[in-house]
């Protein structure tokens, strides 16, 4: 999408000066920006695959979760919910919807967990822990997150989402439908204006308990603090996106007695099919829009390209410890964590991620524990050395190649005059040096 815009609009959106502009043109240009990188990301396919691969675990998973949250609601007495729950979900399949749902429910009502035994229970809770790491991965992946929760994270978390989340989730529609009920309704009715709110309120309320679903999953699922305005950014544009395709899904499926003639009863299971594929890729497509709402400085680049040229590195590895020795000299002045160093720079936090990690690995820097986990000098700065800082960053992304590289004597001694350069440049100045320069 990047690349087939019109020319002036490419021009505008990429390279003009967005603070140039007046605030609602900014925050227009910025909008264009992000559905512009997730058209790229979806043309790359990746989230495509991501969403396949979820509808393939959410068939061997959907009747084992469904089971489990089963039991938990029948002891609150709200099991009688998922019925219909699983009918608003299964609306856009039309009348083969209702097929669906009775099966599903069929086979939900005849799994006897309590005669599974302790293997069966075992593997039972496992398919549905693997169908929320699942999701977790994806996630992550859209987050450009490399590191997972750890097992006692993933336990608690994941088994807060299947014990908890069913309740509260059909509790809700429980009390969705005692305020809908026809009393209540008569009484409102009466009341000035009550009809035309009432009727406003039924055209949102589908809006509503959607969005408000997926801002909780966009929330709770990635690994990593996401702010409550970028999933609910998300969570509005697919929450649009999941009504209206239903809408237009369901005139498919009324229309698809091609289908039933050419697949006979497999058309219901091809059906249920694409709409879950559709379900994860919206999921997934809000997601990415949180992502880039959340990190604004992404927007500066284009391109995802995670490796630089030797100058950009060089450049990159004096700046974050400029900023790292700077802030510990000023701590009032700036908090040096991943997002903050990220959006000072106007750098994606996926590019620096690399060049932080390596500082840290020579010892270099250091990362709290606390709750903003910030990163310090490891040391004096007086005692690390700016030619310290540049061999970090010449061996950024080395892996220890560089020694099964066959070289010739000639390129040796090149190499170690120019490591001697550079020590006779650099080996008297420190990062306090640098650091105390820039702020006088």
């Amino acid at each position: 999408m990047i690349n087939i815009l019109p020319e002036q609009v490419h021009k505008t959106i990429w390279q003009d000066d967005v603070l140039a502009f007046p605030v609602w043109q900014q925050k227009i240009i910025r909008l264009l920006r992000i559905l512009s990188l997730v058209a790229r990301d979806l043309s790359r396919g990746m989230l495509t695959l991501r969403a396949m691969s979820l509808v393939y675990t959410t068939l061997l998973s959907f009747v084992p979760l469904l089971a489990v949250s089963f039991s938990v609601l029948k002891g609150f007495g709200v099991h009688n919910q998922v019925e219909p729950l699983l009918l608003s979900l299964l609306e856009p399949l039309g009348e083969k919807s209702i097929d669906i749902t009775a099966k599903i429910v069929g086979f939900v009502e005849n799994m006897k967990i309590g005669v599974l035994g302790a293997m069966g229970l075992g593997v039972l809770i496992y398919t549905v822990i693997s169908l929320i790491h699942k999701i977790e991965s994806a996630f992550n992946f859209t987050w450009r997150l490399n590191t997972e929760r750890n097992f006692a994270q993933r336990f608690s978390n994941y088994l807060s989402v299947i014990m908890v989340g069913p309740v509260l989730i059909f509790s809700a529609v429980g009390i969705t439908a005692t305020l809908a009920s026809q009393p209540i309704i008569d009484s409102i009715q009466s009341l000035p204006f009550a009809g035309d709110l009432i009727h406003l309120a039924g055209k949102l309320l589908p809006y509503v308990l959607i969005i408000a679903a997926f801002s909780f999953v966009y929330v709770l699922v990635p690994n990593t603090r996401v702010k409550i305005k970028s999933a609910l950014y998300g969570a509005i544009v697919a929450g649009i996106l999941w009504r209206w395709t239903g809408v237009l899904f369901a005139s498919f499926a009324a229309g698809s007695t091609n289908y039933t003639a050419i697949y006979s009863s497999f058309a219901i299971l091809l059906l249920f099919m694409i709409w879950l594929y559709l379900g994860w890729l919206i999921l997934l497509i809000g997601a990415s829009i949180s992502y880039y709402h959340q990190h604004p400085e992404r927007l500066l680049w284009k391109s995802d390209q995670c490796s630089f040229s030797a100058v950009m590195q060089e450049s990159l590895a004096f700046q974050l410890m400029l900023e790292i020795g700077s802030a510990f000299y000023q701590p009032d002045e700036f908090i040096p964590t991943q997002g903050m160093l990220a959006k000072r720079l106007k750098i994606p936090h996926t590019m620096i991620n690399r060049m932080l990690n390596n500082l840290e690995a020579c010892g270099l820097i250091v990362q709290t524990v606390d709750k903003e986990s910030r990163y310090l000098p490891s040391q004096s700065m007086d005692q690390i050395k700016l030619i310290d800082i540049l061999r970090v960053a010449r061996k950024v992304g080395d892996n220890d190649l560089l020694g099964q590289l066959h070289t010739s004597s000639e390129v040796d001694c090149l190499q170690q005059d120019i490591d001697q350069c550079q020590q006779q440049a650099l080996a008297n100045k420190s990062l306090q040096d640098l650091v105390l320069s820039n702020i006088e």
